[in-house]
């Protein structure tokens, strides 16, 4: 009988399958054009797909054109050292990345979490390693009403089905709705997340003497992962480390490219 009940749930589950391929096809997650399986790229995109690999600095994870050395800190971590720890990203923000950014946050394809959330784990094991908690930066609660959901936090909750660490989604809460940061500067960026983020004092407890993984869909400038960094180490946490999707590397924008993050 039970194998006749194993037997019977296997041809369940396969005739599910064929179903929601049949209904629902997979498809490119940057052109959408038919693939084989979901999570995949199809031949066209796949080679404009960058991964961000060493040689890069270890405190700003980025990359270098020569291998250098092991341990070896970039000028600007050194001229301006950020809050946080330590920053990794999987893919370069150039090619299908960025149709691939743009789909997922505002395309409603939140079934690319978990694959996006594999090349993840992929580029920054050592800092998964070293996590006791995954936390996503914050979305305000008018942008989370408009979208539906916060791309980070699900990115977040991908990786921690994957590495098994715990996933804190209201750990950090933003308070202030903020412009896009798109087209302002470096200062701008600062002002405009200045005082936008908080820890409730119901979860400071839950924060202190911990080391937190932090996680964004895109590493622009830093600003806003600055911004969250601190509320977080003001809370107590022993440590911050960052893991993005895509980091936007110099040449990712061409003067007359419009900007899409």
């Amino acid at each position: 009988m039970n194998d006749r009940v194993v037997k019977f749930k296997g041809l369940f589950v396969a005739g599910s399958q064929w179903a929601a391929r049949t209904l629902f096809p997979p498809v490119c997650g940057g052109c959408r054009r038919l693939v084989d399986a979901p999570g995949t790229l199809c031949a066209a995109c796949w080679p404009t797909l960058r991964f961000i690999e060493r040689p890069f600095c270890e405190i700003l994870g980025t990359p270098f054109l020569y291998d250098i050395g092991d341990g070896v800190v970039s000028a600007d971590a050194l001229a301006s050292p950020p809050p946080f720890s330590r920053a990794r990203a999987a893919v370069s923000y150039c090619g299908v990345t960025r149709q691939m950014v743009q789909n997922f946050k505002f395309g409603d394809r939140t079934e690319m979490a978990p694959w996006m959330a594999r090349w993840m784990m992929r580029a920054g094991g050592d800092l998964i390693h070293d996590a006791d908690l995954i936390v996503p930066v914050p979305l305000h609660r008018r942008r989370f009403f408009l979208r539906r959901f916060n791309q980070s936090a699900e990115l977040a909750r991908a990786l921690s089905h994957l590495c098994g660490k715990p996933f804190e989604p209201d750990a950090v809460q933003r308070i202030r709705f903020t412009r896009s940061q798109v087209g302002l500067g470096a200062r701008e960026r600062a002002d405009n997340v200045r005082g936008a983020f908080r820890v409730p004092e119901s979860r400071r407890s839950l924060l202190h003497g911990r080391r937190v993984l932090l996680i964004d869909d895109v590493y622009t400038t830093g600003t806003t992962v600055s911004a969250v960094t601190k509320v977080i180490l003001a809370a107590g946490a022993q440590g911050v480390d960052v893991l993005t999707f895509a980091r936007v590397l110099p040449g990712d924008f061409l003067s007359d490219d419009p900007e899409t993050i």
